[in-house]
């Protein structure tokens, strides 16, 4: 078990009325993490800690803000091992997902350290004679960053690495789920050299979370704010931010199609189905939550896909597993519920289908319809719908049935009509004769409709945590009066 403070001003820091809630072990149940739960007076203190570090962090030139990333990056990376010990007892993920965090969070961290010489302006013409007229961008202030527990070493760097290379000082308020791991990008930036006050780490109780949230999100010293997480709470999070006129950046749910063409090669098609539908168990905003496959190779692609899915290993993540952990018992529970409703109204139970506790197996549901929970509903777990269509136009007006639009995948030989209909989809990402999940730290990524708006990664980025201002140096000049 690890008991964890606050992060404020570069220091430990305890709840002003030290309080603590925990986190358990969803394989175990045994104790993984003690956090202190942060108060309204917490909120007062670590916020200004941020804003008067603001005042010479912002002032610092971008070579000392590379230096500290890519430190930072080669420092989270020598602590690899720490992060997979945090994240199994934590979430329950499996090893090889959670040294993959870690690889692709340094690479944020060196993508964010590259940035920092590419926010650039421009000089204007003006009709003004003898003035020059630039647009240049600055650093915004403090910056709210808010995780979730899914991929949370990811997500946890993506929400402050480019603000921080942006020149902004930060809060990160860690995940209820993985307090630890959380915690531990905090300490791994703070002791990489960040000074005290840029970089800061709160943790709160579950029952706390709204009030200490709207609190954080209300307080005029934040400036920005960026949200992963669920869209139902990423909607009280906008809305709490449009109530202060403050921009937000939201990355949230999905339902991500991937559709399996009549010419595409079904092989490749399967294996990045696997790999997209049950990779950390299915919960990854990017899963692939619907397989849209036309008719005419649907037989075939199902048994394919079944015969795979059926061999992947579900058990404990500290075992040689594929499929470890759900996050707790309830959202497990809920894959019964979407198995049980889909069979009553007439779906096949292709493979899969048991449970043991938290360990869900890889499931998939054929012919699946609009009637069942599934065809509408996030699993944000490893059971599937496959969804069975006749030609183009039906496999794109199913993709597009969806309040969500952030990933999807096309499979297909003829890449000028797989990208014809990629075209179509109403998303964010889309792979063509790829997976719905990927990431690379260089690439804007984000999603449309009820996955959220902005984006993270790339150049993009910059737009999001900076201020974008329109300065003039004039001389004299005549007045009209």
């Amino acid at each position: 078990m690890m008991e964890i403070d606050f992060i404020i001003d570069g220091k430990a820091a305890r709840s002003s009325d030290d309080r603590t809630f925990e986190r358990f072990d969803p394989v175990t149940g045994e104790l993984a993490t003690r956090g202190a739960a942060a108060s309204l007076t917490d909120i007062e203190t670590v916020v200004a800690s941020a804003a008067k570090a603001f005042t010479t962090w912002s002032e610092t030139g971008p070579t000392t803000r590379r230096t500290l990333l890519l430190k930072a990056a080669d420092l989270m990376e020598s602590r690899t091992a720490d992060f997979i010990r945090l994240m199994l007892a934590e979430t329950g993920a499996t090893v090889p997902w959670a040294g993959f965090n870690v690889h692709l969070a340094a690479g944020i961290l060196r993508e964010a350290a590259a940035l920092t010489t590419q926010i650039t302006g421009e000089v204007i013409p003006s009709d003004k004679p003898g003035i020059l007229s630039m647009a240049i961008r600055q650093p915004v202030g403090v910056v709210l960053g808010m995780a979730p527990w899914n991929a949370p070493v990811i997500l946890g760097t993506r929400a402050v690495a480019a603000a921080l290379a942006c020149g902004n000082t930060v809060i990160l308020r860690s995940s209820e789920t993985c307090p630890a791991t959380h915690h531990l990008i905090g300490q791994t930036l703070n002791d990489a050299g960040f000074p005290p006050g840029v970089v800061n780490v709160i943790s709160n109780a579950p029952a706390d979370a709204p009030a200490i949230v709207e609190a954080l999100i209300a307080h005029k010293a934040i400036k920005r704010i960026n949200f992963t997480g669920s869209t139902k709470v990423g909607k009280i999070i906008a809305k709490l931010a449009a109530e202060h006129l403050k921009p937000v950046l939201l990355e949230l749910g999905g339902k991500a199609p991937l559709i399996v063409l009549d010419d595409a090669d079904l092989d490749q098609a399967v294996d990045a189905a696997a790999f997209g539908a049950f990779v950390n168990q299915g919960q990854i905003c990017m899963s692939t939550e619907r397989l849209v496959v036309d008719e005419t190779v649907a037989d075939a692609f199902v048994a394919k896909l079944a015969a795979k899915a059926s061999k992947l290993p579900a058990g404990d993540p500290r075992g040689h597993v594929v499929l470890g952990s759900m996050i707790d018992l309830q959202p497990a529970e809920k894959m019964d519920a979407l198995i049980a409703d889909a069979l009553a109204k007439g779906a096949v139970l292709v493979c899969g289908g048991h449970r043991q506790g938290t360990i869900v197996e890889a499931t998939l549901l054929d012919h699946v319809t609009p009637a069942m929970r599934i065809y509408q509903e996030e699993s944000f777990g490893p059971v599937k719908p496959i969804v069975r269509v006749k030609g183009v136009d039906e496999a794109v007006q199913v993709a597009n049935d969806t309040e969500y639009g952030l990933s999807a995948a096309v499979f297909g030989k003829d890449i000028q009509r797989a990208l014809s209909v990629a075209k179509r989809i109403e998303s964010g990402i889309c792979h063509i004769n790829g997976p719905t999940v990927a990431d690379e730290a260089q690439i804007p990524f984000g999603g449309m409709k009820a996955s959220g708006y902005g984006r993270f990664g790339g150049k993009a980025v910059i737009d999001e945590f900076t201020e974008l201002r329109w300065i003039t140096i004039e001389g004299p000049q005549h007045y009209p009066f």
